[in-house]
Order: C-alpha cells, then sequence, then structure tokens
C-alpha cells in the first residue's frame, strides 16, 4: 500500500480518538488533514539503555546464569589485560604519544588480486597489525593509510565529543572506549582487508597477516555472547554498547566472516579444522537472537530494532536520539543475511515472509527526503513519481514514523526537528528496497 505519510498519521489519529468506526469518509478526513495545519507533537522521552551486569543476571532462569556470569568475568579480565598490556609498552615516567586521529578506513576490499601484493596494501596491512588489541579485535574510525601504531599509543582515538554531561553516549572513560568493536564495520572489515593480502603472500611473508586473522576470529568468538548475539563493543563497557546490536549489520557482518572462514572460503582457507569448526557453530548460534529479536505486534511478526538489551532481547534504545522502535535498515541487513541461509528452517522462512510484508506495507511514495535550502538544511517534502523510501524507525506500537532529537526527545514529524540533527542522520532511505529485490528471487524456492 502507499503511505502519504503525517496526512494517513493525521486520519488515524482522528478515528482512534474520535471513536468512529463505520461510515466514516475517510476521503473527507484525509481531505481535512491537509487543509488543517498540523503540528508536530513530542511524543516521548527516550530512555537510557540497561548495561550488562553480575546483578542483572537473577532476571534469567537459573540454569542460564552460569555461563553469562562467566561471560562478565571473562570481559572484565580481559579489559585489565588489554590496559595492562598498553602500560607495559612504556618506560616508568614515559609521556605516551598522541592518540591516532580519527578519519576514515582506507581499506578496500574491491582491487584487483593484484594490488594486495604491492606496497601500499602491505602498509596498510601493517598498521592494521599494530592497532589490534591484545584481545584481538580492532577500534573504529582510524585511517589505517598512517603510520603503524607507535608503543603506548592507544589503539583507539579520544573521544572528547562523547563526554558531554547527562548523554547515553558518554564513556565511563574517554580515554579508553571503543577498544575493540564491531561499530562501523571495525574488526570485520581488517579481517577482510588482511585475508586478501595474504592470499597473496602464501609464504612466510604473510604469516603474521594470518596469525592477526586467526587472533581476529578468537576474538569474534570469545566476544559472543552466551545468547548468540554480539555487544558493539568487546571487552563491555556498559551502557547501550552491551545490547545485541544488529545497527551497522554488527551481529550478521560477525556471523557472515565466521561462516566464510568455516566453509574454508579461498582467503580463509589456511585455518584449521578446529578453528573452521568452532567458527561455524558461532555463526549458527546467531540465527537463535536474530529470530528471537524480531517483533510480534499483535501477534504477528514486524521487523528488528537497532539493538536488544542483551538478556531479554528486547528493543533498547542507543544514543539520545536513537529510540526504541522497528528499523527499517537493520530490518534490511538482517533479511539479506537471513536470506542467505542455505538450508533456511520454516521459521527463518516465517522471519523472512513477515519481514518483507511489512516493508512493502509500509513503503512511503511521493515523499523525498532532500536538501531544500542551506538555512533549513534537508527536509521531507512532497516529490511526486519519487520512491519508495523508508522512514529509519518507526514506533513499535503504531507502526509510524518517529525521530529523536537532542534532548532526548522523540518526535512524529521529522521537520520539527533541530536542523543539525534532521541533517546529521539518514532518517529516510531507500535502502530497504534491496532486501525486497532479494526477496524476489529468494521467495519462489522458498514459500
Amino acid at each position: 500500500m502507499r503511505n502519504n505519510g503525517r496526512i494517513g498519521t493525521t486520519v488515524r489519529m482522528i478515528l482512534g480518538r474520535s471513536g468512529l468506526v463505520g461510515g466514516v469518509c475517510v476521503a473527507a478526513l484525509t481531505a481535512f488533514a491537509q487543509s488543517t495545519v498540523v503540528h508536530a507533537a513530542v511524543i516521548g522521552k527516550n530512555q537510557p539503555a540497561q548495561s550488562l551486569t553480575v546483578e542483572r543476571l537473577s532476571e534469567l532462569p537459573p540454569a542460564q546464569r552460569a555461563a553469562w556470569a562467566a561471560y562478565i568475568k571473562r570481559s572484565q579480565a580481559q579489559m585489565a589485560t588489554d590496559k595492562a598490556t598498553l602500560a607495559a609498552e612504556l618506560a616508568p615516567g614515559q609521556q605516551p604519544p598522541p592518540p591516532p586521529e580519527a578519519g576514515s578506513g582506507h581499506m578496500p576490499l574491491d582491487r584487483d588480486p593484484a594490488w594486495y601484493a604491492g606496497p601500499e596494501a602491505r602498509a596498510i596491512a601493517d598498521t592494521i597489525l599494530s592497532f589490534q588489541t591484545p584481545a584481538g579485535g580492532w577500534s573504529k574510525n582510524q585511517d589505517r593509510t598512517k603510520p603503524p601504531r607507535l608503543k603506548g599509543q592507544r589503539y583507539a582515538n579520544n573521544a572528547e565529543h562523547m563526554a558531554l554531561d547527562d548523554s547515553f553516549d558518554a564513556p565511563k572513560d574517554r580515554f579508553w572506549t571503543f577498544v575493540g568493536t564491531l561499530d562501523n564495520d571495525a574488526t570485520t572489515t581488517e579481517m577482510r582487508f588482511l585475508a586478501k593480502v595474504q592470499q597473496q603472500l602464501p609464504g612466510k611473508d604473510g604469516d603474521a597477516y594470518r596469525a592477526s586473522i586467526i587472533r581476529g576470529v578468537k576474538y569474534l568468538l570469545a566476544a559472543q555472547y552466551p545468547n548468540g548475539g554480539w555487544p558493539q563493543i568487546y571487552p563491555i563497557e556498559g551502557g547501550f554498547h552491551d545490547a545485541v546490536t544488529f545497527n551497522d549489520n554488527a551481529v550478521a557482518e560477525a556471523a557472515m566472516i565466521l561462516e566464510d572462514v568455516a566453509e574454508a572460503r579461498p582467503e580463509f582457507a589456511f585455518a584449521s579444522p578446529s578453528l573452521r569448526k568452532a567458527a561455524g557453530e558461532a555463526s549458527a548460534r546467531a540465527i537463535r537472537p536474530i529470530l528471537d529479536s524480531q517483533v510480534v505486534v499483535d501477534g504477528k511478526k514486524t521487523l528488528w530494532p537497532q539493538q536488544v538489551d542483551p538478556l531479554t532481547l528486547k528493543p533498547s534504545s542507543a544514543r539520545d536520539y536513537e529510540m526504541r522502535s522497528l528499523a527499517s535498515g537493520e530490518s534490511t541487513d538482517i533479511l539479506l543475511f537471513l536470506m542467505r541461509q542455505p538450508k533456511p528452517t520454516p521459521e527463518v522462512k516465517g522471519a523472512i515472509h513477515a519481514g518483507v510484508a511489512w516493508l512493502k506495507a509500509h513503503a512511503i511514495y511521493d515523499k523525498a527526503f532532500t536538501k531544500v535550502s542551506d538555512e533549513e538544511g534537508r527536509k521531507l517534502i512532497d516529490k511526486p513519481g519519487a520512491g519508495p523510501i523508508w522512514s529509519r524507525n518507526y514506533d513499535i506500537r503504531t507502526g509510524q514514523p518517529i525521530f529523536g532529537d537532542w534532548g532526548k526527545t522523540i518526535h512524529d514529524d521529522v521537520n520539527e526537528i533541530s536542523k543539525g540533527r534532521r541533517n546529521g542522520y539518514s532518517w529516510y532511505s531507500a535502502g530497504p528496497q534491496k532486501a525486497l529485490d532479494a526477496y524476489e528471487r529468494w521467495a519462489p524456492a522458498n514459500p
């Protein structure tokens, strides 16, 4: 069906508030809505996500608590090891070098094979090796064309931009955050880049890169929760970072690279049989939390959230403007991952059919989210013939688009949130069309 955004929302609000059920002329109500100035409402306040703590384990059945307690203990020990390893690189009284500068990754995965044997790729690979944490992961938002890490230099950038008081994004320690993460495709991208380099170096020159990839695989195995999901950051830091994270395709990317290792794809053929076995088991376990996280409303499966609480698998908030919601972009990535499975179970098929049906029903036509002027920035405007597009976030109960702003406020109209937040986030996207296109190819063989 075609969803015309605000008009359809207004009609439903009128019907719901008036209690009218039969004999109502929807066309007349639509005309009324079109002629009436409708001001956006602040419809809620974003609430912080809960950290994963030993104290919270009482929420679990007794049989599950030991595995989670062991995970938390292992994570705490790993963080202590990571910090101690960094500190040991400096002589007593020596000041550490400046932290790495933030930047884009520059780890291309689409070059000709011969390029990965050349000096440019080797230099990037050497920098990647130098920034691998003792745990085996990598931080994010770093330019890998820069020189290798110096002794005593932090693995991650400073987090001054996240140090605001009362911000969901404020780290406990701004000098130690995202030290090992799946956010922004970190860790899996480094592993895939190194895999391409080592393919061109089958002898001893490639051994260091292969060893680094193996450490990366073991990092993903250690970071995986007992329920099969992955946090955004490992060792865990608290807050929304502890959530099972679908944002940036974190869970699916981790599962897919482990699946590639398990299947002995050419770039990972060096992995031992025991490591391939462990990788395959971990990838398979990731299916369960995905299926259990699909939100059910009025008995019907819908989409997935950006992230879910690690213990309850219920929708969780993230940053101040990222509220609990149905998330079209993350759901697109999940659907593509599920459709990749070679032998989908009836439960997997049902999840896919339901998710695609929801996206089809909520496609928005004749609208565009685009820059209207330097003064106003991006707005949702009428554009006949445009679409389909989808809102990034939908209210779980109503299925209507919602938008977050500074101050943790939740709004029902993107045009009414602050300009900076409106321009700084992809509130509408055509991305879910990828899942619909893939579904057209997948569905005939998977009724």
